[in-house]
């Protein structure tokens, strides 16, 4: 969230966390990984349990205990909650930039040309670091040109669709791509109506990466991951198709082991 804080002020948005820890604590944290966001402490938990979000699977005996199911909110200046990003496993965290990207069409600044026949790719680059078990949408942006067009998913079997894959790997889960809205286009010569896609469009593939056990070994002698691709489609005009064309994509994340340092012994929460 640190790292994004500039794109989050440009959407008029600011940025607080909560947490049930002290403030004695939250000021070393902060300190430590120069964090300068508001950080809020809810020690009792009160605010936690207001918006029903505490963690009931922890002992009341824990020192967790009070813990809140981990998540985000986008709010409106208004007040309103306009979005909400939350997960079953409290190890598992959805990142600012995947936020940004789904809720407001936000991709990262960094995007990298892909080079095909008929129509034109970028995909985004450029992810600031990640941590095992976050979530990160993978995107790619497609430009036909005019007086072309690609079939939608849900065509016909006789007609060739575009795909966005990504390689299974043990280092993610990839959540099912999602694909836009298609249009319907009639096609007199054989008395068809399909769905295409036609001028600008964008896929995106949310993956969650594995736990630290299982990405640690899959990482390279930098701490990168290495995510492939692609993208296949067939390019038509009103008269013919041309040869179908599937493209090798890569994406390269870089992920950082999990902080581990303890507070201080006199300032950690006791049973």
């Amino acid at each position: 969230m640190e790292q994004n804080r500039n794109r989050i002020a440009a959407q008029g948005l600011g940025l607080a966390a909560i947490s049930y820890d002290s403030t004695a604590i939250l000021k070393t944290f902060a300190e430590r990984e120069h964090i300068d966001f508001v950080l809020l402490s809810d020690v009792d938990s009160k605010v936690i349990r207001s918006y029903g979000i505490l963690n009931d699977t922890v002992q009341k005996d824990s020192p967790a205990y009070g813990i809140p199911y981990p998540g985000t909110y986008v709010v409106d200046a208004g007040g309103a909650v306009i979005a909400k990003y939350f997960e079953d496993d409290f190890r598992v965290r959805d990142t600012t930039a995947s936020i940004l990207l789904r809720t407001f069409g936000i991709e990262p600044e960094k995007q990298e040309p892909v080079q095909a026949k008929h129509v034109q790719l970028v995909i985004s680059d450029g992810y600031v670091p990640l941590r095992p078990s976050q979530r990160v949408s993978l995107v790619v942006n497609v430009r036909i040109p005019k007086r072309l067009h690609v079939y939608a998913p849900g065509v016909p079997d006789d007609y060739i669709p575009i795909a966005l894959a990504t390689q299974p790997s043990p280092a993610f889960q990839a959540d099912p791509v999602y694909y836009p809205s298609a249009m319907n286009l009639r096609l007199p010569v054989i008395h068809a109506t399909v769905p295409v896609y036609e001028g600008s469009f964008r896929l995106v593939e949310t993956i969650t990466l594995a736990d630290a056990q299982h990405l640690e070994p899959l990482l390279d002698q930098d701490r990168n991951l290495t995510i492939t691709g692609e993208f296949s489609y067939q390019a038509c005009d009103d008269r013919r198709c041309y040869i179908p064309e599937t493209i090798p994509l890569k994406w390269t994340l870089h992920v950082l082991p999990f902080d581990r340092t303890r507070v201080p012994e006199p300032l950690r929460r006791k049973q």
